[in-house]
């Protein structure tokens, strides 16, 4: 039996490999007629904590690998799918240190108002 394959985005990372992802639809409601977005949530496997909040990837349904996660994450769309595995916060955390920082520019004096006169 095929398994099923869903894109959404990627929500929380907080989690030790584990991601968040929030996979919406659209549908014509069968009364209304009007086109009605439904959105669900899905915790998915990342082994090697690649994928960051932000990111669009795809997940597939799998075994069940805990109580709540049943799908795993099969490759990233758009900025995801630039990013190397294994890369994650701690490469680019060790970038943003390796950059010298700005001096910040000097405050203004705040000008004092004269009291006003009555």
């Amino acid at each position: 039996m095929p398994r099923r394959v869903l894109e959404g985005n990627i929500v929380s990372d907080k989690m030790d490999k584990t991601v968040t992802v929030l996979v919406e639809r659209r549908f014509m409601h069968p009364v209304y007629k009007k086109y009605v977005r439904k959105s669900d949530k899905y915790a998915a496997h990342d082994e090697l904590n690649t994928y960051k909040e932000g990111d669009r990837v795809l997940i597939e349904e799998c075994r069940p690998l805990s109580k709540n996660k049943r799908w795993k994450v099969i490759e990233g769309v758009g900025k995801a799918a630039e990013r190397k595995p294994g890369e994650g916060a701690l490469v680019a955390t060790a970038k943003v240190a390796a950059e010298p920082k700005k001096a910040a520019a000097p405050k203004k004096a705040a000008a004092k108002k004269a009291p006003a006169k009555k």
